[in-house]
């Protein structure tokens, strides 16, 4: 019923029932993964009005237990999700029927675990904040770090006018130019994000 997938890893559908309403994937070598996609296979629907909460275990070594924690959920209407596991903490974890199900103590496996849940239970839950993945496009993103790097590589170079030696070749900017530039553009970017392509 369910698929998790790693970049650069062959996708897992081979996930271990463990209760009639609970199944999880183990995840080898956690340590260097960053995200874990979460779907549906497509074949079997969840029954009306129910859902799968999405959560991620991994062993605390403080305690040599697992912690579990609450990723997000996958629904019919949203059969697939992308999670964010690298930000994680030991400690914050949220007690679960999951339990402890993994097979062996090897430190460097983890759990992605999908229990079925009704909708509105699902929609009262609080997912760890740190498993989002960033909803910003990517294009917005690296206008804005494009811009903010534009702007402290120009600001490394100034100097009073006072400091400013005569050299007939060189043009200079003032810096408060660049600054009013950079300031237009993040506010035309932030009302049409595709203005740059008229």
């Amino acid at each position: 019923m369910f698929g998790c997938l790693v970049a650069g890893r062959l996708v897992q559908t081979d996930a271990a029932q463990v209760a009639p309403d609970k199944f999880v994937f183990n995840l080898a070598d956690y340590e260097h993964v960053n995200h874990v996609v979460v779907f549906m296979l497509g074949s079997v629907p969840f029954p009306a009005g129910m859902g799968g909460a999405v959560y991620f275990s991994f062993p605390d070594p403080a305690s040599g237990s697992q912690v579990w924690q609450l990723l997000g959920f996958i629904t019919n209407d949203k059969p697939s999700a992308i999670f964010k596991i690298s930000g994680l903490k030991c400690g914050e974890g949220v007690s679960h029927p999951f339990g402890t199900v993994m097979g062996g103590s090897a430190s460097s496996v983890a759990q992605v675990g999908v229990s079925v849940e009704a909708l509105e239970q699902l929609s009262q839950q609080i997912p760890a904040p740190s498993a989002a993945v960033s909803t910003v496009d990517s294009f917005l993103q690296f206008t804005q770090k494009m811009l903010d790097s534009l702007y402290n590589f120009a600001s490394s170079f100034a100097v009073a006018q006072a400091q400013m030696a005569p050299n007939p070749t060189e043009t200079f900017i003032p810096s408060s130019c660049i600054l009013k530039w950079y300031e237009n553009f993040q506010r035309r970017l932030a009302q049409n994000p595709n203005f740059w392509k008229n």
